[in-house]
């Protein structure tokens, strides 16, 4: 149910890590949660953030979200297909629904995110 490739974290999001770089999203639980999604507000390219920290939010018909940074960098990429197409994280969340790219800057914060099967565990799966 959970991509095994990425970390999740108990906010439910995903990180999918390449080198220093890590995509991340909303998970499969956390959009069928929120129904159907109508606005992302993304967070600003070249911002530096710390794990934890609200990067934007999620409107959907029935309430708005935060988006938490999974871990700690920079914001390197966002994915403007989401302004015009919010409901792409609907269709897609584990692939063409990513929220952002961020350059990570504590690689051992990864560490500590949850494994496909913890995460499920938490989600109910």
């Amino acid at each position: 149910m959970f991509p095994s490739d990425r970390r999740y974290t108990k906010e439910h999001e995903w990180v999918l890590t390449a080198g220093m770089t890590a995509t991340m999203g909303i998970t499969d639980f956390a959009q069928r949660e929120l129904g159907d999604i109508v606005y992302v507000e993304l967070p600003a390219v070249g911002r530096a953030v710390t794990q934890g920290e609200v990067l934007g939010t999620i409107e959907s018909v029935k309430a708005v979200s935060e988006i938490y940074a999974p871990v700690s960098g920079t914001i390197a990429e966002v994915n403007a297909l989401l302004k015009d197409k919010p409901e792409t994280i609907n269709a897609d969340p584990h692939g063409a629904g990513w929220v952002c790219k961020l350059t990570v800057s504590v690689p051992a914060e990864l560490d500590a995110l949850l494994d496909a099967g913890r995460y499920g565990a938490l989600a109910g799966a």
